[in-house]
């Protein structure tokens, strides 16, 4: 890939997607032109639209200006999500067009700067955040590219300046090892994507490659993680929490490092795996040579992720909490979090599996981390970038629910449409609705259904 300063002119097949958009931004903020193409207009497309990028929603390669189709000039950027015989792609492949993955692109810029690199398959995105968040707020020069759009922020990119850059690294099609990390942290290296990875074996080997390009002392990695580096974990490890308490959904912890203990931490994020993120977070941050009382007063202002626990509806008739957990750990992580919230109440929960590979993979593990909860919905399967597979149906999921020893009272396939009407039917005011396909787009009609 030709230098980024030899380059003015980026299109992005797949622009509204999270990394993608954050990139675009970045590149459009670095006075390059961005334009680009996704399916449908999104509130993320419509931000871009509004801050100056060019993006049209059908295949027209001929529609697109010939500044971008400029060899000498000009980029093209695509997601791994976009299919190999798409028109635009198809085009820009039999012209000379430099044609690049979004991983590439993002490993371009890392050498660009200190970079810090978050990689696990659950938590990178609210760990990511927290550390820019920590970061920006601390004075530091920060751009920060996030799987995910922060509370508060209304936005998956932060940039103050460009002396560190904050990263989420996606395992994905092994994109991560594109990057060139100064510290890397790992949340967890539970299997997934094994249909990109073949085996777990695999999966686990990527990781350690990844954990591979820092130092040992430069990278920080959950006490779950079997890798050699600074353990973080909440009562043990190298960097962890004591003197914990809770009070009104807020932790209140010491912090226990290395060097001695930093007192009066304080995090809103429910969960016992948030703590955990947010320990990580901080432990690089820490190291990074961010002031303490900085990061202290900017981890009590996090307000979190959108789609990360995120309460749509808090009311004394429904609770409802969307949450973008797709993987059986990340359901057991919400599950424990809402019991430490909410001890004394039953849960009704909402689900829709995400990629066909996914569901067959973890089948059993995914009537088992559902079965905690009292009453369960499932939606038809997201497929995402995959075709149907034959066996692999929501309808076969609900029956292993119902065949679990701790099974709910009730398991039931659901379409989208009626969805509040479950909700009301099984009367229970904690209502959590997971997934990581289009479910998202439907919390606030289902919210809305519901305050009537």
């Amino acid at each position: 890939m030709r230098d980024l300063k030899d380059i003015s002119h980026i299109y992005f097949i797949g622009i509204g997607g999270i990394g993608m958009s954050a990139l675009a931004r970045y590149l459009h903020e670095q006075g390059k032109q961005v334009a680009g193409y996704d399916r449908v207009a999104t509130t993320l497309t419509n931000q871009l639209v509004v801050e100056g990028i060019s993006i049209h929603y059908n295949d027209a390669y001929d529609f697109i200006p010939d500044e971008f189709k400029n060899p000498e000039k000009a980029l093209v950027v695509y997601t791994p999500a976009v299919k190999q015989d798409f028109g635009e792609l198809v085009r820009f492949r039999e012209s000379d067009i430099p044609i690049v993955k979004r991983a590439k692109l993002l490993g371009a810029i890392s050498k660009t700067m200190t970079c810090l690199a978050i990689a696990g398959t659950h938590g990178k995105t609210t760990t990511s955040a927290i550390l820019g968040h920590l970061l920006y707020q601390s004075d530091i020069k920060t751009t920060a590219f996030l799987g995910g759009i922060l509370e508060g922020y209304n936005t998956n990119y932060l940039n103050s300046g460009t002396d560190v850059m904050v990263v989420e690294a996606d395992e994905f099609d092994r994109s991560f090892l594109q990057l060139e990390p100064d510290y890397a942290g790992i949340t967890a290296i539970d299997p997934d994507h094994l249909d990109i990875y073949g085996s777990e074996e695999e999966f686990e080997k990527a990781f350690e490659e990844f954990g591979a390009l820092v130092p040992q002392d430069s990278l920080f990695v959950n006490e779950s993680v079997k890798l050699a580096g600074n353990k973080i974990g909440i009562d043990t490890g190298d960097y962890h929490a004591s003197h914990l308490t809770i009070v009104d959904g807020t932790y209140y912890f010491n912090l226990e490092t290395p060097s001695g203990t930093l007192k009066d931490w304080s995090l809103r994020l429910p969960g016992q795996h948030n703590l955990a993120n947010a320990i990580l977070a901080l432990s690089i941050a820490i190291n990074y040579g961010a002031n303490v009382e900085k990061l202290k007063n900017a981890l009590a202002s996090f307000k979190g992720v959108e789609r990360r626990f995120s309460y749509k509806m808090n009311t004394e008739k429904f609770v409802v909490i969307d949450d973008y957990a797709h993987h059986p750990t990340e359901i057991n992580a919400v599950y424990q979090a809402v019991k430490e919230m909410y001890p004394d109440e039953k849960y009704t929960v909402i689900f829709q599996p995400h990629l066909y590979s996914r569901t067959k993979d973890f089948m059993d593990d995914f009537a088992t981390s559902l079965s905690q909860f009292h009453k369960v919905g499932m939606l038809n399967i997201y497929a995402a970038r995959e075709e149907p597979m034959e066996g692999v149906h929501s309808a076969v999921l609900c029956e292993r629910i119902r065949n679990q020893e701790t099974s709910p009272h009730m398991t039931t396939l659901l379409e989208k449409e009626d969805m509040a009407e479950f909700i009301k039917e099984m009367d229970n005011r904690i209502v959590l609705l997971l997934g990581a396909g289009d479910i998202g787009a439907e919390v606030d009609r289902v919210v809305k259904e519901l305050a009537v």
